[in-house]
């Protein structure tokens, strides 16, 4: 068995042996309803045709049953989820409707102060509607013959939760919400996304949250690149979000940098993904796609958007953009002889503003997926802007499957990335490490 393989089986056992079950496939509920790979998207997730006009408005909300769930004194252990929809912006400045989930835990906080908030930005979840972290709550396992899905985000979630955080997870973009393709790794979307799920969350009734509550971001991967643009867009397009502390693990700063990494590797789908994702964000980009890429192209692009990250690693595991091509270039190679490309890409880099709040970069040094020197690069320009950077190099051998150095890396560092969080929280103050980076890897 390939070890990408053997990396998801283990993935499905551990959740099926939490009490997960599948998801089987389910008919159609009606002729509007929205099926995924077999999977039918609750009608909460279709956008109404109007949203409201702030930035972080609930739109609609409606509880959340959690797979994994206990009775306990004070309530359901870990604690009690409503699922969330509200109103955010995206990088063309329209007006977009996203979905995601806040839980009330029952565990009490016992730091200073009152209840803080969380924000999770998940990990690559995939582009089919069906992958969203929403749903990964309340389904951590969904196999069905025709998608594979599993939330590992949920561990964070609980770790958060059994320490008396509250969280808000983000489904982003498109992921969930069935009215658009998810925006992968759109820099503006995602951290628009993030913030709007804090703004959304405070507003929601019955929740212990105050005004005094301290909110912090947290995100490995896709997410560590939501909550780092977060971090930057934060003084400028959410003034009133004020941040005790953003963790960004191995984020894709540079998105030049990480096609190259990820073409033929493990997660190669996720190129497809990102394709998607720039040609929903700007359709004028279409065409020059289209000049490149040949039928077997199109055809990946197409198959991609409806999957998960458990389907892409078995569909599309090692494959070469070079075969998705008209003259068997690259997709990098595209990209850097089309300057529309070009310079779509280098607007979504990350590390050229300031954020106004510490963070913690902790990047694997065998990271070959989500290189690691791209995301140490994010460190270093962040403290030469006078950021308060904690910056943390996950050392690790590397073990020759880019996907166990990336995924390896989240679990080892994730206690003390929560632990750096929870202290942020309990108002305790940050120390920046820039003066020694250059003696880090």
């Amino acid at each position: 068995m390939p070890a990408p393989t053997r990396l998801l089986a283990a993935a499905v056992t551990a959740a099926a042996c939490l009490g997960v079950t599948a998801v089987p496939a389910h008919a159609s509920l009606s002729t509007d309803a929205v099926v995924s790979r077999g999977v039918t998207i609750p009608t909460f997730y279709d956008p109404p045709a109007s949203l409201p006009a702030a930035d972080g408005a609930l739109v609609r909300s409606e509880p959340l049953p959690l797979a994994l769930s206990l009775p306990g004194v004070d309530g359901p252990l870990p604690g009690t989820a409503t699922r969330l929809m509200y109103k955010s912006t995206d990088s063309a400045g329209r007006p977009m409707a996203v979905t995601g989930a806040y839980i009330e835990p029952s565990a009490r906080w016992t730091g200073r102060g009152a209840r803080p908030l969380v924000a999770v930005a998940p990990g690559t979840m995939g582009q089919g509607d069906q992958c969203a972290a929403s749903l990964g709550l309340e389904h951590p396992l969904v196999v069905n013959g025709q998608t594979l899905s599993v939330g590992y985000e949920d561990l964070a979630i609980y770790r958060l939760l059994a320490r008396g955080v509250a969280v808000v997870v983000t489904d982003y973009a498109g992921l969930g919400a069935t009215d658009r393709l998810h925006t992968y790794v759109n820099r503006v979307d995602e951290a628009h996304a993030v913030l709007d799920a804090v703004r959304a969350a405070r507003s929601l009734d019955g929740t212990s949250l105050t005004a005094g509550s301290r909110v912090a971001l947290f995100g490995y991967s896709q997410g560590g690149g939501a909550t780092a643009a977060a971090a930057e867009l934060q003084p400028s397009y959410a003034p009133d979000v004020l941040l005790a502390g953003t963790y960004a693990g191995a984020p894709p700063a540079d998105l030049v940098a990480v096609t190259e990494a990820i073409d033929g590797s493990d997660l190669a789908g996720a190129l497809g993904w990102s394709v998607n994702g720039f040609l929903e964000s700007d359709p004028a980009l279409r065409p020059i796609a289209e000049a490149h890429l040949n039928a077997a192209g199109r055809a990946a692009l197409k198959d991609l958007s409806t999957m998960c990250v458990g389907d892409a690693l078995l569909a599309y595991n090692s494959a070469r953009s070079t075969a998705w091509t008209t003259d068997g270039r690259s997709i990098s190679e595209v990209v850097a002889s089309e300057p529309a490309l070009k310079a779509f890409l280098a607007d979504q880099r990350i590390g050229t503003r300031a954020p106004a709040s510490p963070v913690r970069v902790a990047t694997g040094t065998a990271d070959d997926l989500v290189p690691h020197a791209q995301a140490r690069a994010l460190a270093v320009a962040w403290c030469a802007k006078g950021v308060d950077v904690t910056y943390k190099p996950v050392i690790l051998p590397g073990v020759g499957r880019a996907l166990i150095n990336h995924f390896t890396p989240l679990l080892v560092d994730q206690g003390a990335a929560i632990a750096w969080l929870a202290d942020r929280l309990d108002g305790e103050p940050a120390t920046s490490n820039c003066s020694t980076l250059p003696l880090r890897p």
